[in-house]
Formats: structure tokens, C-alpha cells, sequence
């Protein structure tokens, strides 16, 4: 049986858990020749075994290999916090999607399964995760925990979220990153997923909230999510369409092809003053095009544990 063609027949996030593992696996398994090596305590080295010590850690592969007895010495584990921000407003779930699998994804959803995955390599380190979800309020927040019954909830909560079907209209992004970095108590790895659209705050003040989680001592990553063909290079075909903003409910009609390349240098204009202030106030910045893969997502946060920890 063809797991990812079945899968792929039904809903994605009724599988949200299986194809999350899926990412992983086949995300690691191109770094490594096991999918699991690296997630728990990392071996380190070989030291020669000592009379009385616990057999428990013996290699007894080498020994086969060299009549030697040797244990394997493993790096100390460290339990890291981190904390998931999911932007659950209208604007996320652009483009429109009927059916969500992993191959057909709006803003949200492939926020959702990226979540996912980065929750079960969490788990397999045993590091602890929380989330919170915000619009138009601060719609949910669980802090950071890593039992197993915590781990299958807040799966249960981004599936809930990626089938809404009314999502709030307006984005309060600068509101709820001060509630949020009120919230989280220890020093923590926070990831942000947002479309950075909002209609109620400048980006200025949303740099401001930003700043707050990094006076608070946290490592913060934006993660950029967006449909690159149709919101950077305003990719449609040339004939009239009502642009709608499904946030303030504004609309224009248009030929896309006349505003196409002014759209694209106000837009590269934008995109790069995000990048130079996410540097300004040491924000790591990843711009995620929805179209592609989860390796950006996976190898951010496999270079931003490293370094945190």
C-alpha cells in the first residue's frame, strides 16, 4: 500500500499526528542514515571498559568486530523549552482550500502540520512544548509541558484550528505577543507563525511586542508564511478578478497583469524592512513559501537548538 497516496485521500488533519512523523522521518532520513539518530541523548565517543562498571552501555557490534570491550559515552541531555505561536486569523487561511492534505495547503494548515512536526521532535528529545493561538483575542494558550497527554491535546487543538471555518477577520499581533511574553515564565525557544498581516497595529509595534519576548531572555524565530506565486509575484491570469481583503472586507477589481510589477517592488520593499529589523532587534527571520517542503521549518529548528542550548 502507497501510505502517503492513502493518506492523502482523506483529510489531512484526521492523520495530523502519522503525517507529521511522516515530515520528520523523511526530513532526518536525508541527513541521517537513521530517521531517529539524533533525537535522544547523542553518543559521543567510545572509552574502554573497566572491570565492575555497568555492562548496560557495551558495544557489542565493535566487540564482534575487535574482541574489545568498549561502552559508548553519550552527550548530556538538555531539556529545552519551547513555545509554539500560531496567528490564527483570516488572512491565514488564504489561499482557499476545500480539502487540506499534504499536498494541497493554505497558510494555516501548513502552519498547523509544521507545528506538528516540530511538537514530535520535541517529544522524542523529551523537551517540553506550549502553544498559543491568537486573532482577534488571545484565543488559546497552554504552557509548556512534554506528557504524552499534553502532546495528543494540543494535536487535537491544531486540528480544531485548521478546519475553522469562520476565523476572526481582524489580527491583534501586537496585543497578544505582550500577553504572550507575559505568559511564558522560563527562558524558552519561541516560534512565531504569522503571514504578518495585520490591519490594527503599524509593524513598528509589532516589533515592540517582538522585543518584549527578547528582553524576557527568550530565542525568538519568525516564521514568514506565505503563497509566494500570488502574494509576492501576484501571479494570476490576466483577466478580471475582484481582489477581496478578507480581513477588512475591502475590495478592488483589476487586470492583475497592470499592477503586477509595482506590486512586486512594494512588496520586496516591505519584506526587506522586515528582514533588517528582525536583525536590528536579533529576531532570526525565515520567510517559508507554503508551495515548498517543511525543510526550512525542520533545519531552522535543528540550528536554533543548537545554538540555544
Amino acid at each position: 500500500m502507497n501510505l502517503q497516496s492513502e493518506l492523502n485521500k482523506t483529510s489531512l488533519f484526521s492523520n495530523l499526528e502519522l503525517l507529521a512523523n511522516q515530515v520528520v522521518e523523511g526530513f532526518i532520513s536525508g541527513i541521517h542514515k537513521s530517521p531517529f539518530h539524533g533525537f535522544s541523548a547523542e553518543f559521543a565517543e567510545h572509552k574502554i571498559y573497566n572491570d565492575g562498571e555497568s555492562t548496560k552501555h557495551i558495544d557489542w557490534k565493535l566487540f564482534a568486530k575487535t574482541d574489545k570491550l568498549y561502552t559508548k559515552r553519550y552527550e548530556e541531555e538538555t531539556n529545552l523549552r519551547c513555545h509554539m505561536i500560531l496567528d490564527s486569523s483570516a488572512s491565514m487561511y488564504y489561499p482557499e482550500v476545500k480539502d487540506l492534505s499534504a499536498s494541497n495547503l493554505n497558510k494555516i494548515g501548513f502552519g498547523v502540520l509544521a507545528i506538528a512536526a516540530l511538537m514530535n521532535t520535541l517529544k522524542r528529545q523529551r523537551d517540553a512544548v506550549g502553544l498559543s493561538v491568537y486573532s482577534d483575542s488571545y484565543n488559546f494558550y497552554s504552557p509548556e509541558k512534554g506528557s504524552e497527554r499534553h502532546h495528543q491535546m494540543l494535536l487535537a487543538k491544531l486540528s480544531e484550528i485548521s478546519l475553522d471555518t469562520k476565523p476572526a477577520q481582524q489580527t491583534e499581533t501586537y496585543t497578544y505577543l505582550h500577553q504572550i511574553a507575559e505568559n511564558i515564565k522560563r527562558r524558552s525557544l519561541i516560534f512565531l507563525f504569522t503571514d504578518m498581516f495585520q490591519n490594527s497595529a503599524d509593524d513598528e509595534k509589532i516589533f515592540d511586542a517582538l522585543r518584549h519576548l527578547k528582553y524576557n531572555k527568550h530565542e525568538v524565530v519568525l516564521f514568514h508564511l506565505l503563497d509566494r506565486s500570488t502574494e509576492f509575484h501576484f501571479d494570476f491570469d490576466n483577466t478580471p478578478k475582484r481582489f477581496l481583503d478578507v480581513e477588512s472586507g475591502e475590495h478592488i477589481d483589476l487586470y492583475s497583469s497592470n499592477i503586477k510589477e509595482a506590486y512586486e517592488r512594494s512588496v520586496t520593499s516591505y519584506f526587506e524592512d522586515l528582514k533588517l529589523k528582525c536583525a536590528q532587534y536579533k529576531i532570526k527571520y525565515v520567510e517559508v513559501d507554503i508551495k515548498g517542503d517543511f525543510s526550512k521549518i525542520l533545519n531552522t529548528y535543528l540550528v536554533e537548538r543548537k545554538k540555544f542550548v
